[in-house]
């Protein structure tokens, strides 16, 4: 998708469709709308006193031929309640309106930005909205409608020229959301057309594209650095499990920090031999979420260029039952050292999280930050529309926190405590891999951070979500690319 600028003013602009935006309450006379003619602001007051025109959030109203201006169609979206608004919720105000043109087949249209949406962190979130909007998890349909595209969204000054930062705002929001857009077309993959291998292959190409450093550890590799935990969940399955890095180095940033960004990349899970119900398994292939995420994060800091160091480690396995399975009442020997039993292979990403963040440390990454698909628990807790964050750097923790708060991504932060850990001690290992029902996001989590020393470390379990189950105004039904643009922002506002 094209994003461009324009100066000119809205009366005169051909365009197919005219984008403003109103707040409930005063929809005629509020937002962007409060901007247009006056022939154009009298036909929407009718329309509000009908009650036909309300500004309540995604609510779009389409007028065709609009008086007053020169563009065929203009779209009014509601913005809800103007003393809730914050800058980030235009990344769903915008999504809802590309959405709303794709399902009328508008390929082009114009947003208006003006006030509280004309700043550049303004620009960089409605860039990112409709970016995100325009994609459809509908690869393998036969029926995929190719004429439900966005091409080009232009952005109207209306006479006011727009500034430098402005523009880049808008170039930064696009190529952050094609990053998420990426990640999502990752995890809608099928299993069978995304082992471990073709994951490695996807970052080696994105990795070439985009100038980053790639390195691929095969099976050798992974047994020769004694990552036993890795081996573990993997030596079940018939394909060989991949250990990725990729690697940002800008030749004038500073020594550090090294940030490290670990993602769980099980491409398929079936529990293992604590083999999971049928019901909904299918969903297992987006069990790599969060190596997908790292993905995208990287091919995005690649094109921003922040002056950071950033390592990714994505370990990738299958977790499949067969004769050579890891088992319940196992004990296996991870990379740093530390004894691990087997209490259910089920609990298989936080393995495979020991191991990588280990060998993130080896590489000299100075905090950590891993995301995964690591527990149904964390569902109970926070639903579907937030992720959970854990830490135990407080200082990272809130740095996570507010990256996802400006982005408009949803975040709570749950306990780390000591007292949790008797939850998970083994009587014949240092320590077991499942610490049982009560607190399950929490020991899982505290186990992952187990592996990270001394190292600052935040970790973000997105098993709820990475995915909607749901068609929302502004985003498909489908992989979500939560929460690439938090670890973006966070990436970028952290760079010297």
């Amino acid at each position: 998708m094209k994003i461009e600028f324009v100066d000119e003013a809205i009366e005169s602009l051909r365009i197919p469709l005219l984008v403003v935006d109103s707040f409930e309450g005063s929809a005629a006379s509020t937002g962007t709308a409060e901007h247009l003619p006056a022939t154009t602001r009298k036909m929407l007051e009718e329309l509000q006193s009908s009650g036909e025109l309300t500004g309540k959030t995604f609510e779009c109203t389409l007028i065709h031929n609009p008086p007053g201006l020169a563009a065929s169609r203009l779209l009014v979206v509601g913005m809800g309640k103007r003393a809730r608004f914050r800058t980030a919720d235009l990344v769903r105000i915008a999504g809802a309106a590309a959405r709303f043109a794709r399902n009328k087949r508008i390929h082009d249209f114009a947003w208006l930005t003006l006030g509280r949406g004309r700043t550049a962190e303004g620009i960089e979130r409605i860039a990112e909205g409709v970016v995100l909007a325009d994609y459809d998890a509908d690869k393998y349909r036969a029926d995929r409608s190719v004429d439900k595209r966005v091409d080009r969204v232009t952005l109207v000054a209306n006479g006011a020229p727009f500034t430098d930062a402005e523009r880049d705002a808008g170039e930064r929001g696009r190529i952050i959301a094609e990053a998420a857009n990426f990640t999502r077309d990752l995890v809608n993959e099928p299993s069978n057309n995304l082992p471990p291998r073709e994951l490695a292959r996807h970052a080696q190409e994105m990795a070439a594209k985009f100038g980053l450093e790639c390195k691929i550890l095969g099976k050798e590799e992974i047994l020769a650095k004694k990552m036993g935990a890795i081996w573990a969940v993997a030596q079940g399955s018939e394909e060989e499990p991949r250990v990725i890095v990729l690697r940002y180095s800008p030749p004038q940033a500073p020594a550090a920090p090294v940030i490290g960004l670990i993602g769980k990349g099980v491409t398929f899970d079936t529990g293992g031999i604590s083999i999971k119900p049928a019901d909904k398994m299918d969903e297992m292939k987006t069990d790599m979420a969060g190596g997908a995420t790292m993905m995208g994060v990287m091919q995005a800091i690649a094109q921003l260029k922040p002056n950071i160091r950033v390592t990714a480690v994505i370990p990738s396995a299958e977790n499949m039952p067969s004769g050579k399975s890891y088992r319940p009442g196992d004990v296996i020997t991870s990379m740093s050292g530390k004894t691990i039993e087997v209490l259910n292979t089920d609990a298989e990403g936080r393995l495979l999280l020991a191991d990588a963040l280990a060998y993130a440390r080896e590489l000299g990454c100075t905090v950590l930050i891993d995301a995964a698909t690591l527990t149904g628990a964390v569902m109970i807790a926070l639903g579907n529309f937030v992720s959970g964050v854990f830490g135990t750097s407080q200082e990272w923790v809130d740095r996570v926190l507010s990256s996802a708060k400006a982005v408009g991504e949803k975040m709570w932060q749950l306990p780390v405590d000591d007292e949790f850990r008797d939850l998970y001690k083994s009587s014949i290992a240092d320590i077991a891999n499942t610490g049982g029902r009560y607190g399950g996001a929490i020991t899982a989590a505290m186990f992952v951070g187990e592996f990270a020393g001394d190292t600052p470390w935040v970790h973000l379990d997105i098993a709820g979500t990475r995915w909607s189950s749901d068609e929302k105004p502004y985003l498909a039904k489908g992989p979500t690319g939560t929460p690439v643009r938090t670890l973006v922002h966070l990436v970028t506002r952290n760079s010297s």
